[in-house]
């Protein structure tokens, strides 16, 4: 395949190029319309009961409801003296607002404090609230309309001596708060990432031209995704975070693959190859890496789709097309450009510091025995001219000192690494989980700053109701069975009052008896009731009390189906830990067959999934840290709460798929060398040695752009940049520095046994990364070169 890849892309580059162009139009066209079709939500088990429960509540009573209004009496305004929602004027405002809301299209069961729900009032009685069902098609312009209003009231705005003021608040304006947060956080995450990863591109290549070509590719990888979701979109639910992975894995895999290609044929070019061979070379070596340590990030990815809720599914639909995007337009576009650019790749080089850093750590390399090589200018000047070989085509020294030290000591390094690394997981022995409310976003948001009035200031939380839906036959839903099944809830612990067809009840007693505003609670064959507790909706007693109103017994013929935020919580965590182990077994076993078919190995992919594990703890414990117990709060600015049930599972994801891809880079060379005779040791030292910098390199590029993430002003978006960015340095730092060279000194030859079947199978069907030891062809490649010391020298 990489040869007929490398024929086409050598004899018809311009075509290529022409077909890449066309498809990035269209990418380009779809990906403008993605943001519309993606969604906020996408949490919850759409087969749970809350989930259900929520269905039948859209079906059968109009909705619950989704938008709060928050109406303050504004203090010195006219007929506010003394400032309360029972004076006069204020009591008029409230009226008017909360019929005005009735009269909007796509907005069903109004009720307020003034039109007969009693309990929706402060403890201080200077604020009330009014709640509204709005659909999906007009939620977003009566947010912005009601935002409007609450800015119009401030001081010096046109609406400043009306004598409230109104807020907006609940779902419906978080799921716009946090679609608008998005947008603006993924521009500022571009505008950090951007022109810091092309600083380094240049200080890595040296050059301005070839440090563009990676770049490129990883904005090509950015419109792909978005044009697939796009397409997803229009299809099925997807989650509007799925455009923040789009960016940051587009832009971050694309740049490693552009940077594994481009050094490569930089190489080739330094070792006196023409630009037609430098391109079929390193199409066939550098380009199988990619596309094996593509496949081991689209399986981790992939996984996720087992998960029911949507949120997860995104992710997996985003990561996928954005790699296949990757890999695709690294092995066949980008060979075209280098085809054309040939020696010109390393035009526009780039002096001064950079220059002089590169000179001394040159001269540093020569001290240290590094071979350095020359070559006629490929393409360019006269046969012997000299010239030096790129840095990423000799040995670093520093790396191979790390491996050999390492392997000198291999306890007395690795263990106190493993400890460390452990140290970092213990919080994670307390960790705690919540769906996302108000609370990930900051306090200048318009529906966080209602959900805090609502938490300080009411004895019950509206917002947080929890939701009970009875169904059966009509003859036993009457006013009686409803009333009594309602009396007993309110007696439960944690339950403020329960609303119902039968009235408002509270503590055993109705409070507010049948009437208009408990109408809507009754359907055909199906009653509604609200539980609003009296603690907080994301606590244990609340999810406690789910349970015990899942246990309370129902009038005789009929059943109930309970849900809302604390139901979605507890349906949400036991999906996630229902299907948790089989997530993990499918990307064990996927990992193991993928490294086996690589290597031939039994061993290297255990030790691979261990220590991917052992890195996935430490991330998980520096999280629970900083996001659970609050640590670097006020610094990074973000509310501490419970981590939500997802983000686990997709950091998880995401960051054995990427320390994969690096596993990959390793891998081949270390068995590169010991396929070409050199012992376990020299093996080890030596694929250290030749991928260090590479593999360092790259996970700060790919680092950078998570890191960028870190200034969203969405919690769990903040945990997903900074978790998957110290995966990242872990991995390519204490993982692949000194546990792998520890642990495959300790192992030795044992490295590389397999059971006599496994080898006959690998014999027939493992994938090789480049031509087979012995075939006398060049050798592999993962971007590192592969000049080797004089014979009998050991390479530096």
């Amino acid at each position: 395949m990489f040869t007929a890849v490398a024929k086409l892309v050598t004899n018809r580059p311009r075509l290529v190029l022409l077909v890449t162009l066309a498809a990035l139009l269209g990418a380009g066209a779809l990906g403008m319309g993605a943001f519309g079709k993606l969604e906020s939500a996408g949490f919850d088990d759409p087969a749970s009961d809350s989930s259900r429960a929520a269905d039948l509540v859209d079906t059968k009573f109009g909705g619950e409801p989704n938008l709060v209004l928050l109406v303050t009496a504004r203090a010195g305004a006219p007929g506010t003296d003394p400032p309360a929602v029972d004076t006069p004027a204020v009591a008029d405002a409230g009226r008017r607002l909360a019929t005005e809301l009735a009269a909007q299209p796509g907005v069903t069961n109004v009720s307020s404090y003034w039109t007969g729900a009693s309990p929706l009032v402060s403890d201080d009685g200077r604020a009330a609230l009014v709640l509204a069902s709005v659909d999906d098609d007009h939620e977003s312009d009566l947010v912005a309309k009601y935002e409007d209003l609450y800015k119009a009231g401030q001081p010096g705005g046109p609406d400043a001596d009306s004598p409230v003021t109104v807020r907006p608040g609940g779902a419906a304006t978080v799921g716009e708060d946090i679609n608008g947060q998005v947008g603006a956080d993924l521009a500022v995450a571009e505008s950090i990432a951007i022109p810091i990863t092309m600083v380094l591109l240049v200080i890595a290549f040296g050059g301005l031209l070839a440090a563009l070509l990676p770049l490129g590719i990883g904005l090509v990888g950015i419109l792909g995704g978005f044009a697939f979701l796009s397409v997803v979109g229009g299809l099925t639910d997807v989650s509007i975070f799925a455009v923040n992975l789009t960016t940051a894995l587009g832009l971050g895999l694309g740049i490693d693959y552009a940077l594994l290609m481009v050094s490569r044929f930089r190489e080739e070019l330094a070792a006196g190859h023409d630009r037609a061979t430098a391109v079929s070379t390193t199409v066939r070596t550098a380009g199988r890496t990619i596309l094996f340590s593509g496949a081991t990030v689209i399986v981790a990815l992939a996984v996720m789709l087992v998960f029911p809720p949507y949120f997860l599914k995104s992710m997996a639909y985003a990561g996928i097309a954005v790699t296949a995007v990757a890999v695709i337009t690294a092995v066949t576009a980008l060979p075209a450009v280098l085809m054309l650019l040939g020696p010109r790749v390393n035009a526009l080089r780039v002096g001064g510091l950079i220059g002089r850093l590169r000179r001394c750590r040159g001269e540093s390399s020569a001290v240290a025995g590094v071979p350095t090589a020359t070559s006629a200018a490929a393409g360019g000047g006269a046969p012997g001219a000299e010239r030096e070989v790129p840095r990423e085509a000799v040995e670093s020294p520093f790396w191979r000192r790390v491996a050999t030290t390492v392997m000198r000591r291999p306890l007395l390094t690795g263990l106190p690494v493993i400890a460390l690394l452990l140290a970092l997981g213990a919080p994670f022995l307390h960790v705690e989980f919540g769906t996302p409310d108000d609370r990930v976003l900051r306090e200048r948001a318009s529906s966080r700053a209602v959900g805090d009035v609502l938490r300080d200031d009411f004895s019950s939380n509206d917002a947080g109701a929890i939701v009970v839906v009875l169904t059966g036959p009509a003859g036993r839903l009457g006013e009686t069975d409803v009333a009594g099944y309602a009396r007993e809830l309110s007696g439960l612990d944690g339950v403020a009052r329960v609303d119902s067809s039968a009235g408002i009840v509270l503590d055993g007693r109705v409070v507010v008896p049948p009437g208009p505003t408990t109408e809507r609670y009754a359907a055909e064959n199906a009653a509604y009731l609200r539980v609003v507790p009296s603690v907080e909706p994301h606590s244990d007693e609340a999810q406690a009390l789910v349970g015990e109103i899942r246990h309370t017994a129902t009038p005789a013929g009929t059943e109930a189906l309970v849900g809302g935020p604390p139901a979605v919580l507890v349906d949400g965590k036991a999906t996630i830990g229902d299907r948790l182990p089989l997530a993990i077994g499918l990307i064990a076993l996927a990992t193991f067959v993928l490294l086996f078919l690589f290597t031939g190995s039994v061993l290297l992919p255990l030790k691979a999934i261990v220590m991917n594990g052992l890195t996935l703890t430490a991330v998980f414990g520096v999280a629970v840290w900083i996001f659970q117990d609050g640590h670097l709060s006020g610094a990074l600015g973000f509310t501490p709460g419970p981590l939500d049930t997802s983000m686990p599972v997709l950091l998880f994801c995401i960051a054995f798929g990427l320390s994969m891809d690096y596993e990959v880079f390793l891998l081949s060379r270390i068995k590169e060398e010991h396929d070409a005779g050199a012992s376990n040791t020299e093996a080890v030292a030596a694929g250290l040695a030749r991928t260090g910098r590479l593999v360092t390199t790259a996970a700060a590029l790919l680092a950078v752009t998570f890191l960028a993430f870190g200034t969203s002003s969405v919690r769990f978006m903040q945990m997903f940049g900074l978790g998957t960015a110290l995966a990242i340095l872990l991995d390519a730092s204490l993982i692949r520095g000194v546990l792998v060279p520890a642990f495959m000194r300790v192992a030795g030859e044992v490295n590389w046994w397999a059971p006599k079947p496994l080898r006959a199978l690998h014999a027939r069907i493992g994938l090789s990364e480049g031509p087979r030891a012995g075939s006398g062809e060049g050798p592999t490649a993962e971007g590192v070169s592969s000049v080797r010391s004089p014979a009998g020298a050991p390479s530096r």
